[in-house]
């Protein structure tokens, strides 16, 4: 019997704290191993995250292209008010609504960012793991 199911890779990157509340971070976080499909987004804080209404903070995986001039939005989430991550344990980042902004090509960067809004809140850093699907 061969086995036909979808190759499946996770691609993990620490993510750095950004301990300053009205302060941003980008970061390059990984490569597309091969053309594929994302599939999942999670982000394990460090220190639990409690979000705010107006003052706030988005994480983003944003694809950056192989030239690195891309700005398509992979998935997002914003530590809004009710939104909030604990420590150590998986929060799972939207993905995009838009099935093609989930598709990367081989060589494809992907950056990590982590954004405020208002005065912001702080972002602990901590690892977070793509899922990915060869297509």
């Amino acid at each position: 019997m061969v086995d036909t199911a979808p190759y499946v890779q996770v691609l993990s990157f620490p993510a750095p704290a950004v301990s300053t509340a009205n302060a941003s971070d980008d970061i390059t976080a990984a490569v597309a191993p091969f053309d594929c499909t994302v599939t999942a987004v999670a982000y394990i804080t460090e220190a639990a995250v409690t979000g705010a209404a107006t003052n706030n903070r988005t994480v983003s995986v944003v694809n950056k292209g192989q030239a690195g001039a891309g700005s398509t939005t992979v998935a997002s989430l914003t530590f809004g008010s009710g939104t909030n991550a604990v420590a150590y344990d998986e929060t799972t980042v939207t993905l995009s609504g838009t099935a093609a902004n989930l598709d990367l090509a081989a060589g494809d960067v992907l950056q990590w960012r982590s954004i405020f809004a208002g005065t912001g809140i702080a972002d602990p850093g901590g690892l977070v793991r793509v899922t990915v699907t060869r297509r």
